[in-house]
């Protein structure tokens, strides 16, 4: 695996840019039990702060207050569901200010609890929806939550900035569930973060409305980040609704998005 092909713009992009950008990650943190089978939310603190990002989706979470507190992020808790054991829900941490949190239950009979945490954020003074979800193991609860999911965002006024993230839980890169979110928001860079030492399958995704808003995307992949979870996190730079404007002029050296994707795929396509 070639990250830095994709983290490269990150870090030319994070120089530059100022706060009226959101950067944002999805992290599945596995109950916190790393590689070693060890259950360790200290290690998990530091691969956060190794993010460099003012607001982190979490899946699978554990110990979230003392997540917050080693970050200095704000915790926003969905359900703290646990399933035969294993702790199962989603939560945001965050340096945005908080505008409104809504829940959104999306478990399929009889199956592990699923939920869609739904949190407004002002950001550079203005409203972004960030949506962050861990959907099922079964193809066909996959399409019963992307349905209920896609319901929700038709709801949404399209002058409303939208981040949906999280652990999708899709192996096939052709599936319906992921051809239909793409539809509606466009389409997801996409980078392997399962497993983490040897990545796979890219089960951890961010979707952006507009999608001219995402200007970088790529897996983070530290000797850390390999050992805490089963999971890499992934990353994002999301703009404010004049930024692609002013850096078509400030930058006309700098990938488009597109670019960043063709490269993202070569990158997948050579693991």
């Amino acid at each position: 695996m070639k990250p830095a092909s994709s983290l490269a713009n990150w870090r030319a992009l994070d120089e530059q840019l100022g706060p009226d950008c959101l950067r944002i990650a999805s992290y599945n943190l596995h109950g916190c039990v790393g590689r070693d089978g060890e259950r360790d939310a200290e290690r998990i603190a530091g691969v956060i702060d190794e993010l460099g990002c003012d607001t982190v989706g979490l899946q699978e979470v554990y110990h979230l207050e003392l997540l917050a507190s080693r970050t200095g992020l704000q915790a926003v808790a969905g359900p703290p569901y646990v399933w035969h054991g294993r702790h199962v829900g989603n939560a945001l941490l965050t340096r945005r200010r908080v505008l409104e949190v809504r829940n959104h239950e999306y478990t399929w009979p009889r199956h592990e609890p699923r939920t869609a945490l739904d949190v407004d954020l002002e950001v550079d003074g203005e409203r972004v929806r960030v949506i962050v979800t861990h959907l099922g193991l079964r193809p066909a609860e996959r399409r019963f939550q992307v349905r209920k999911l896609l319901d929700l965002l038709k709801e949404t006024p399209l002058y409303e900035r939208v981040v949906v993230l999280g652990d999708i839980n899709e192996w096939l890169p052709l599936s319906r569930p992921l051809r239909w979110l793409n539809e509606l928001l466009g389409h997801s860079p996409r980078e392997r973060t399962f497993p983490s030492r040897w990545p796979l399958f890219a089960l951890d995704r961010v979707w952006v409305r507009p999608r001219h808003a995402l200007l970088a995307f790529g897996a983070h992949r530290s000797p850390l980040a390999v050992q805490a979870s089963d999971h890499l996190p992934v990353k994002a730079i999301i703009a404010s609704h004049e930024l692609p404007q002013r850096l078509a002029l400030a930058r006309p050296r700098q990938r488009p998005v597109a670019a960043l994707d063709r490269a993202v795929d070569r990158s997948a396509s050579k693991m």
